[in-house]
């Protein structure tokens, strides 16, 4: 009998989510799509909040690898072969990662796909790139990317990094 109680309880419960409104996820997920250079790209990412909290040397702390968003590894998926910051990324799936530092960005081009953001294998690199940092004059609440003017674009708290990005 306890058993059917909690099951009707969850029930209820779920029910008055859906009737007094659900509150979003913590880090909405987003896909992000373009056409550089005549290539079909999109990147599947976590988008998570500020909060409050401070982001970079902090909860992404600096000297260790990042996984680019919220929740399941950032997937950047073409249809042709990219050149990003000077490697060359083949048409498919690669997940991507950043290394942050106080003095320094890259962008780690990964080939293993559909790990949870943590799950990083160092041995799986395709490529490491530099990636420019600038200091923004106003916060970014929500981690953001996107491709535009041929350059790839991650921002976050008062920083943007970017790289470019042309068919490859």
């Amino acid at each position: 009998m306890r058993v059917r109680h909690l099951t009707s309880l969850a029930l209820a419960c779920t029910m008055a989510v859906a009737v007094l409104g659900a509150q979003p996820p913590g880090s909405p997920h987003e896909t992000v799509t373009a056409t550089v250079d005549g290539a079909k790209v999109s990147i599947e990412y976590g988008r998570p909040y500020m909060r409050g909290r401070k982001i970079m040397g902090g909860l992404v702390p600096y000297g260790r690898v990042w996984r680019t968003g919220a929740d399941a590894a950032t997937t950047l998926t073409t249809d042709a072969a990219l050149n990003i910051g000077g490697a060359t990324v083949p048409a498919g799936k690669v997940t991507l990662y950043t290394l942050p530092g106080a003095q320094g960005w890259k962008l780690v081009i990964n080939k293993q796909v559909g790990q949870w953001g943590t799950e990083y294998n160092e041995a799986q690199d395709l490529a490491r790139v530099d990636l420019a940092v600038k200091t923004l004059t106003a916060p970014v609440d929500q981690f953001t990317i996107k491709i535009e003017g041929g350059l790839l674009k991650l921002s976050w708290e008062l920083t943007e990094l970017t790289v470019p990005i042309k068919k490859g």
